[in-house]
This record gives C-alpha cells, sequence and structure tokens, in this order.
C-alpha cells in the first residue's frame, strides 16, 4: 500500500467524500494497514481495539500498544489478542512500529498531546471524542494538520446511528422548512450519570467538564443536524448534588464505611473485565475507577443548561441533566413550515423491561448481532396532521452508529455518504468549542462568542 495512497484516502475521508477502496490498497494485496493504539482503557481496548482485530483483521494489524500504565497494558494486549509491543514511550512507539493510523483514546486532556505528535510525526491520527478539552489545545491541533499535511478523523458515532441520520435526512429535504430554533434535553440517569464522577472525568483539568467530554456529542449533533457553525454561547451550570454536597464520603466503594446507606453503591469487583483493567493495576498510576462520587475535590458540574446561537440564525435550547430517574434524550425542531419531535429511551415513551444499568450496558455493547427495535419520531408540518415516522435501528453500539463508522473507516471507504457523517479536525473543533464556551460563560457571566477562542471563523453553512 503506497504512503500516498492511503493519505489520499484519510483526506478524503475526513472531508466526508466518497473514495474507491482500491485508494485504501485494501484489496490489493498489500501489507495490512498499520495501526497503533495509545490509551488502553475501556473505550481504547473494546470499540477501538478488540472490535478492530474481530472485525477487520484482514485488513489491518496493531503494531503497537502504548499506555503510561505497564499493567493496564500486559491486559490489553491479552485482552486484545494481539501480539505487537507495548510500550510506555509515545515517540518510540511511532518511531519503532511505523504506523499508518495513530489511535488516541487517552485521557482527554491529553488528546492534543499525542494528535500533535502523532502528525507531526508524519502519521493520519484518529482520536475518540473529544478532540481536546480547551481553546488552546484545540489551536495546537489545527495548526499541527495544517503543518504536517496529515489528517485527522474524530470518532464522532452517534452520526452514524440510523435514527440520528433520518432525523438529518428530513431536515435536508426540507420536511419543516428552514430550522429557526431547537430545544434539547439530554438525561443522564443515577447509575451512567454519577459514573462520571467516579472516575477523572469529574475533574475539570482532565475532562473539560461534561460539557466539552459528553456534551461534545450533542454539539455535534446539532452542528451536523443543523448544517451550520455556531456563533455565540452562553451558559449556566453549578454542582448541586455530587462532589462536596454528599452526606458522607469514602476512599473508594470497596472500602466505604456507607454502603449499606448510600444509594449510589456500586461494587467494581461484580465486573470481571473492570476488576483486571482498572482494580488490578491501581499501583502504578493511582487511577481508582471505583472513586467517591462525594469527594471533595470534584470540580465539574452536575446540571447545565446553554444556549446557542448558530450563524444560519437558528437558536438551541440545551439541558444535560446527571442525576435523572431514567436515560435518555428528547429533541424537538421548529422550522418555518413546522416541527419534529424525536426522543430516545423515554419510558413512558415506550414500554422498557430491562433496568437502567442494563441499557446503558445494552448501549455500549459491542459483540454480536444486535437486535433490531423501531423508533417512531414526529413530522408536524403547519396546518396539517402529524406523521409517525418509524425508523429501524438497533440497541447496541450506541443505536448502530459505531459499527458503521467502523464500516466507512475501514472497510466500506468508498460507500456514498451523502449526509456527510464523517468527521475532521473543524467538526471536533466546533463541537468542543461550543462547550468550552459554556464552560467559560458560567464561569464569567457573560455570552462567548466562538470566534474568539481559535482561528476558525463560523460559517452559515458548514464548510464541506
Amino acid at each position: 500500500m503506497q504512503r500516498r495512497q492511503f493519505l489520499t484516502a484519510i483526506s478524503m475521508l475526513a472531508a466526508g467524500q466518497a473514495l474507491s477502496m482500491s485508494s485504501w490498497g485494501f484489496a490489493q494485496g498489500d501489507r495490512k494497514l498499520r495501526v497503533t493504539l495509545v490509551g488502553t482503557g475501556i473505550r481504547g481496548t473494546s470499540f477501538w481495539g478488540k472490535r478492530l482485530v474481530e472485525q477487520y483483521g484482514d485488513i489491518l494489524e496493531f503494531t503497537g500498544l502504548c499506555d503510561n500504565n505497564p499493567g493496564r497494558l500486559a491486559y490489553a494486549k491479552e485482552y486484545m489478542g494481539v501480539d505487537c509491543p507495548v510500550y510506555e514511550d509515545f515517540e518510540a512507539m511511532v518511531e519503532q512500529a511505523q504506523p499508518d493510523l495513530v489511535i488516541v483514546c487517552t485521557k482527554d486532556s491529553t488528546h492534543h498531546e499525542f494528535i500533535v505528535k502523532g502528525l507531526d510525526m508524519g502519521c493520519d491520527v484518529l482520536t475518540e471524542k473529544p478532540m481536546t478539552t480547551d481553546e488552546d489545545m484545540c489551536q495546537q491541533i489545527l495548526d499541527a494538520e495544517r503543518r504536517s499535511g496529515r489528517n485527522l478523523i474524530v470518532g464522532f458515532n452517534y452520526r452514524w446511528s440510523p435514527y440520528a441520520t433520518k432525523i438529518k435526512e428530513l431536515i435536508s429535504e426540507g420536511a419543516i422548512g428552514d430550522v429557526v430554533s431547537v430545544d434539547f434535553n439530554w438525561y443522564l440517569n443515577t447509575y451512567h450519570g454519577a459514573s462520571y464522577f467516579r472516575r477523572w472525568h469529574g475533574l475539570r483539568d482532565s475532562g473539560g467538564t461534561l460539557l466539552v467530554h459528553k456534551s461534545t456529542h450533542h454539539f455535534d449533533l446539532l452542528n451536523w443536524w443543523l448544517d451550520s457553525d455556531p456563533q455565540q454561547v452562553f451558559g449556566y451550570g453549578a454542582l448541586e448534588h455530587y462532589g462536596a454536597n454528599g452526606p458522607f464520603r469514602g476512599d473508594n466503594c470497596r472500602n466505604c464505611e456507607h454502603t449499606a446507606e448510600c444509594k449510589y453503591y456500586w461494587d467494581i469487583t461484580d465486573n470481571e473485565r473492570l476488576v483486571k483493567l482498572y482494580a488490578d493495576n491501581e499501583q502504578y498510576d493511582g487511577y481508582i475507577r471505583d472513586n467517591c462520587l462525594f469527594r471533595e475535590e470534584i470540580d465539574i458540574f452536575d446540571k447545565m443548561s446553554v444556549q446557542v446561537k448558530y450563524a444560519s440564525n437558528a437558536v438551541v435550547n440545551y439541558s444535560l441533566t446527571t442525576y435523572s430517574p431514567f436515560e435518555g434524550w428528547r429533541i424537538a425542531f421548529n422550522g418555518s413550515k413546522g416541527r419534529i419531535e424525536a426522543w430516545h429511551d423515554i419510558p413512558y415513551r415506550s414500554e422498557q423491561d430491562v433496568s437502567q444499568a442494563d441499557l446503558h450496558a445494552a448501549e455500549m455493547r459491542q459483540d454480536g448481532e444486535a437486535e433490531l427495535e423501531y423508533a417512531p419520531l414526529i413530522v408536524h408540518r403547519l396546518w396539517e396532521e402529524h406523521e409517525t415516522v418509524v425508523v429501524p435501528m438497533e440497541r447496541s453500539g450506541h443505536g448502530g452508529g459505531d459499527k458503521r463508522l467502523h464500516d466507512k473507516i475501514f472497510a466500506n471507504p468508498e460507500a456514498p455518504d451523502p449526509y456527510r457523517r464523517a468527521a475532521g479536525s473543524r467538526d471536533g473543533a466546533m463541537s468542543v468549542l461550543i462547550g468550552v464556551a459554556a464552560r467559560k460563560s458560567i464561569d464569567s457571566g457573560q455570552p462567548i462568542d466562538i470566534a474568539s477562542l481559535t482561528d476558525l471563523s463560523p460559517q452559515a453553512r458548514r464548510p464541506a
């Protein structure tokens, strides 16, 4: 496989363009795509690790794994089923493993370090969301991509779910005219929402707050659905439930004297994989996976409300709840010719016979065939009766988005993508910058202009 051919393919994919299988060289009998992974946590070893090995082992191979935790590295190699060198030094890995593609799955606040180094060392890079956690790191990434001539892909999997794609299709074909306003509410339940506050995500310096780590998914969907760039952001937020607000605290759930009275008690030892990946390797880096939700060092928001004005003149009201009784979301698009309403996992909208913990586990599953489900959305045109549109979808792998994203990158890059779901650095930046601006607005009490954060200029219509 020629290096120039691979770079051309990655560039076209990052721009969301169709390309031929032969441009990758996968079907030419040449060597496999050489891939390295930095960050061997749960997402890196499963979605960007084991699944790639099992589903695309005929066209790619891992030539190196990197992490600062040697115990986690050893387990990652075993779990993924690969036979490649492991490294604690990223630059040594790139120099010795000679990857075509570097996959970055480290802690959010370090994404930029490995993205920039990877690009500057002559590799193409694929990063887990969010692309980074502040505007300065974002600018560093944009500069590195420009000067290196290499390319960055951001793994926005939600775009690829059939349900999200159907919404995009309806808006693009003008089902409700021009979108003028949006109401978007996302609910994290007391199982999934709480999990962020146990982990490093509960520290602003590590995850940039959930307005960056979690909401980057939601803001990217908005940017993509509206096909426009955010222009100005205003936010409210506070920490009122977790952290120092708790009635008691302990070192971690395993060793806490309040397990009988704490409704948030979670036993990590019930999950063999998490024990092997995290608990068994705490001595190397001190990372506690089942940390106390009420530790005083937590400094992120647990309630968030954001207003976004787009360059297209559309306005968005967004909220994120982190301790809801249920997990799900709902959205309404108001247009010049009507309204679209959509939702996912609102319990009184459908019958559910699984627990909230099991719902999240099913959503994250990467193994086996997903069970086909059908989900409705409502299209209501002015002066007409509403229409219910039923969309086939899957429960596992983020609503079927995970496998479709993988297939586009690794198996069927030539497949048409009229909805431009493939995401590059500009998409990653515009998503992150809404969260960064919201965080700055909460701190300052002032609206924040997106154009003031990097050298990107918001456009009424997203550039190709």
